[in-house]
């Protein structure tokens, strides 16, 4: 086993259903409506065992608004705001370009918090009733996002001598700090040597790499992306290349499963627990919990996760900002047993 996953290269087709070369239905897509299909479900039945304010008549609408104004705008401007917040600034349309990917998981979370805040405000119910429930669910649509991280092959882990260690093709597109400045980690030519070097394995290959290159350069642009996606392509369809491909890319943890573990679906379980041994629990106190507890794994977890952004004082973005979800947690927590509010069920 530990020589199969120390040579394995993720070759995970990233459409469930495709149409086009570029169009169809991807597993990023699905992973968030089974999550939100997943959370209308389970707030219908914390509606029916008493542990929700909501009338059952409401729960669509409130899912529907966590899930677009909460989950999808919320995600996608942490990320800008956190993540990429230089692109967001010298272009803001570039907020609506969801396609080219990027979406924050604590975006969301924030997206979600301030959406439910102003739904029970004009409903008259217990906002933090709402979030004692949202909490138990959230953690699913988290764990259906990792995997669906991992199906991509993005987010991935930092190198590892570890038996369950994988090698990502998305590797090919890292850049890394050299003394004359930021370059490729693997050169465009050293791509068009390996794709020259796939021969049968990958017929055609380095025509079309040799095409790609040219018709760029002609344009003035950088052909990396091109040559990437044409290397990656092929190794999805050919086992032979793909061979080739993982000799020259690193070991790393597949952290988007740990992930999926940590932030997904061990709170799922725990919360879901809670909720069902305390329907009536003092409101805010599972949302203190779950803040506390997501910032914590987190932290943890991302101590096998490659950055994907600068760090800041030595920690990920990702660790860093969830040191103010611990301060959330806490504040919750004391707002459930100061007030020690419980349901009012609706009539």
């Amino acid at each position: 086993m530990q020589a199969y996953l120390a040579t394995y290269v993720h070759h995970i087709d990233p459409f469930a259903i495709q149409f086009t070369e570029t169009f169809g239905i991807r597993w990023y897509g699905l992973a968030y409506v089974a999550g939100f299909i997943a959370a209308f479900f389970l707030f219908r039945w914390f509606v029916r065992i008493g542990a929700s304010e909501l009338k059952d008549s409401q729960v669509g609408d409130f899912i529907t608004l966590c899930a677009v104004l909460g989950t999808m705008v919320g995600g996608r401007l942490g990320y800008m705001l956190l993540y990429n917040f230089d692109e967001l600034a010298a272009n803001p349309a570039s907020f609506f370009d969801v396609l080219g990917g990027g979406m924050s998981s604590h975006g969301g979370i924030a997206g979600i918090t301030i959406t439910a805040w102003f739904y029970a405000r004009y409903t008259k119910t217990s906002w933090t009733g709402h979030g004692d429930n949202l909490v138990v669910v959230a953690p699913l649509g988290v764990f259906f996002g990792r995997i669906a991280n991992f199906i991509n092959g993005e987010l991935y882990g930092r190198p590892t001598e570890a038996a369950i260690a994988m090698k990502f093709p998305d590797e090919l597109t890292e850049v890394v700090s050299t003394p004359a400045g930021r370059e490729w980690m693997f050169s465009t030519a050293q791509l068009r040597e390996l794709a020259a070097k796939a021969g049968d394995t990958a017929a055609g290959l380095s025509e079309r790499v040799d095409s790609a290159v040219a018709k760029a350069m002609a344009g003035g642009q950088d052909p990396h992306y091109a040559v990437v996606d044409l290397i990656q392509q092929a190794s999805l369809e050919s086992p032979a290349f793909r061979a080739l491909l993982g000799e020259i890319l690193t070991p790393r943890h597949p952290s988007q499963l740990y992930e999926a573990a940590v932030e997904g679906l061990i709170p799922f379980l725990l919360l879901l627990a809670i909720r069902l041994k305390w329907k009536n629990a003092w409101h805010g106190v599972i949302t203190g919990i779950f803040f506390i507890y997501y910032a914590i794994g987190r932290i943890a977890v991302e101590n096998f996760r490659e950055p994907d952004a600068e760090q800041i004082a030595g920690m990920t973005r990702g660790q860093f900002y969830s040191l103010f979800m611990i301060v959330v947690g806490i504040a919750f927590l004391a707002y459930g047993l100061v007030k020690k509010r419980t349901n009012r069920l609706p009539g």
